[in-house]
Formats: structure tokens, C-alpha cells, sequence
């Protein structure tokens, strides 16, 4: 294992201006990339999200060069990809792994012998290959399942498999394409548990695409939409939530979280200035809202809220109608700002 390197220090992988044109007959181009800039950091887990035919796979194809980027710069660690030669090339895959939505297993090959195949590729010896079979199966929680054929498993299992086979060579990147959409719930949450402790125990850097949000949510530090081959929005996990500024990634928030406007209360009759207030982190827990209130003479009521949870991280939302003078709203609500809530009028 390895230590968890420090995340935020530099740039893992770097995509510059990526662009990527498919040919679909004699005078006919489809561009699935443009101008696509994205920076992943060491030891972080970045999630891509988009609906299908945004451009998503052929982003996350373009890391290792499955899919050559038609103009751009592709950057792991301190390679650039686009300059390395076919036996380079194959090299620094080896540092890339890979796992892919349908897992992709040899159907003639035990449990054992598909996490041993990329190590028997890179010709290490018979011993060393064992030991790192057995390590990665006991990772993965397959050891009573080392000698049974894909048709045998789960779904479920069937993704312990190729997450093992994908962390071989020991890569400091793992590409994740879809890893869970051909999951169940119960499962899924099982798979992005294991890959939420592959990255704190091993500090290996995820990048995954997904169109689900609430993989998102329990998984990811980072996330950038996109739409139409192109990064629409970039951000936290938490500042996209809470505060979404693109149309598209207004949509995928209020998939999984009810973002409250005027509309949301139907005919009720305010008598006060209605307000959002959106907590994160441990502050979610004080009593902010009512020691701002208590210096004042105004009263609130609250109309909705939420508390939940984004990977390790605590948030909340409460909206709340605050009656009483325009000074007195004001204060609570600047008393607010600088308690570092993010505050919106509806």
C-alpha cells in the first residue's frame, strides 16, 4: 500500500484545449470534444457527469489515448501523451488502469487468472504475480470466489474483478467508465464504497464519468459537467450543489435535491422575506440562524429543510420566512454572510 499523498499540490492529469472530430462519411464530421480544459489533482476523485451523447467517454478515453484527441495536449504525471511514441505510449498505460461499465472479463478465465492477465502481460515473474493476486483479492473481498468463471457471479462481483484486474501494475490513475450503471442500488453503494477506500488506502487518483448524480454526491471531491462536448461547469461537489449556475447542472442537481423557489410553496401568502440558507461542513450542526435572529426583533418561521451528507461532508438547507423590520431581515441576513452561509432571497 501506499501513503495518501497530499491532495491539491499538483495537477495528475491536465486536458489543454482538447478537441476531438469523428469522420461519418466523405463530407460529414461530427465533433464530439471542443475545446475541453479539465485538471485533475494528485490523489482526488473527479467526476465527470453528463447525459448520454455529451461527450463524457470520449473524454475519459482521451486520458490514455484510447481515444487520440484529433488536436490538444494530454498530460499524466509528467508525460505528455500526445508526444510519446507506441512503446511509451504502452508503457504509461500500464500506470493507467481501467474500469469499464459491462467489466469486460475473459469469459474462459477464472477469477484469479483475469486479475493475474495485464501482470502476465508485463512478464513478472510467477511468484511476484501470486502475491499480487492475493493481495487484490483479499482488497476486493473475492478470495472464496478466486476460481470461479465470470457466468458465476454477480454483477456485482463481476466489478470486484475488473476494479482488481485495474489495479494490477499499481497505477497512480484509475479510469472509471460508467463503473456502476450496470448495478443495482444495494450494489452500487457496495462498489463505490470499496473505490472511496481504494483511494484513501492506496492514494491512487479516480477519474470517473457517470450520469448519475447521487454517485456524485457519495464519491467525488470534484465534478465537471458537460454538455454538448463541452465542460459547462466546474467545481467542489458541494459549490455545485448548493449553488449551481448552469441550466444543465441545475436539471442533474434537482434530480436528487428539491432546490426551493417562489413556486415550491404554492398559494401561501408570505408575510416576511423568504430566504434560502445553504450550511455546509460542521456549521450545518450550530444554531447560526437563531443566535442571528435572537439579537434582533424579527421572528422566522421555517417552510423547508434538508440535512444530509456529500461523501464526508455534512450540508444543510433550510428556507425560512423572516418577519420584521427591513433593518432588522438585513442584519440577520448580513450576520449570515459572515458566518459563511450562502444566502439567496426567493
Amino acid at each position: 500500500m501506499l501513503d495518501l499523498p497530499c491532495k491539491g499540490v499538483f495537477p495528475l492529469i491536465e486536458l489543454i484545449e482538447i478537441n476531438k472530430i469523428y469522420k461519418t462519411s466523405k463530407k460529414t464530421f461530427f465533433q464530439a470534444l471542443t475545446d475541453v480544459n479539465l485538471k485533475v489533482e494528485k490523489g482526488e476523485i473527479f467526476g465527470v457527469i453528463g447525459r448520454s451523447g455529451a461527450g463524457k467517454s470520449t473524454l475519459l478515453r482521451s486520458v490514455n489515448l484510447l481515444e487520440r484527441p484529433t488536436s490538444g495536449t494530454v498530460i499524466v504525471g509528467s508525460n505528455n501523451l500526445m508526444l510519446l511514441k507506441e512503446q511509451g505510449l504502452q508503457e504509461r498505460r500500464k500506470r493507467i488502469g481501467m474500469i469499464f461499465q459491462h467489466f469486460n472479463l475473459l469469459s474462459t478465465a477464472t477469477v484469479r487468472d483475469n486479475i493475474a492477465f495485464p501482470l502476465k502481460v508485463s512478464k513478472q515473474s510467477p511468484t511476484e504475480i501470486a502475491k499480487r493476486v492475493d493481495e487484490l483479492l483479499e482488497l476486493v473481498g473475492l478470495r472464496e470466489h478466486q476460481h470461479k468463471y465470470p457466468k458465476q457471479l454477480s454483477g456485482g462481483q463481476k466489478q470486484r474483478v475488473g476494479i482488481a484486474r485495474a489495479l494490477a501494475n499499481e497505477p497512480d490513475v484509475l479510469l472509471c467508465d460508467e463503473a456502476t450503471s450496470a448495478l443495482d442500488p444495494q450494489t452500487t453503494e457496495s462498489i463505490l464504497a470499496l473505490l472511496r477506500d481504494i483511494n484513501r488506502k492506496m492514494g491512487i487518483t479516480i477519474l470517473l464519468i457517470t450520469h448519475e448524480m447521487d454517485v456524485i454526491r457519495a464519491i467525488c471531491d470534484r465534478v465537471a459537467v458537460m454538455d454538448q462536448g463541452r465542460i459547462v461547469e466546474t467545481g467542489t461537489v458541494l459549490d455545485i450543489f448548493l449553488d449551481p449556475q448552469n441550466s444543465v447542472t441545475k436539471q442533474f442537481v434537482n434530480e436528487v435535491i428539491e432546490t426551493p423557489g417562489q413556486e415550491t410553496f404554492g398559494t401561501y401568502q408570505a408575510k416576511g422575506r423568504i430566504i434560502r440558507i445553504a450550511f455546509r461542513g460542521e456549521q450545518t450542526y450550530e444554531p447560526i440562524l437563531y443566535d442571528a435572529v435572537r439579537g434582533t426583533d424579527a421572528t422566522f418561521a421555517i417552510l423547508q429543510g434538508t440535512v444530509s451528507r456529500m461523501k464526508d461532508t455534512p450540508y444543510g438547507q433550510l428556507v425560512v420566512e423572516l418577519r420584521g423590520s427591513d433593518a432588522d431581515v438585513n442584519r440577520i441576513i448580513n450576520e449570515l454572510v459572515q458566518h459563511g452561509l450562502g444566502v439567496n432571497e426567493i
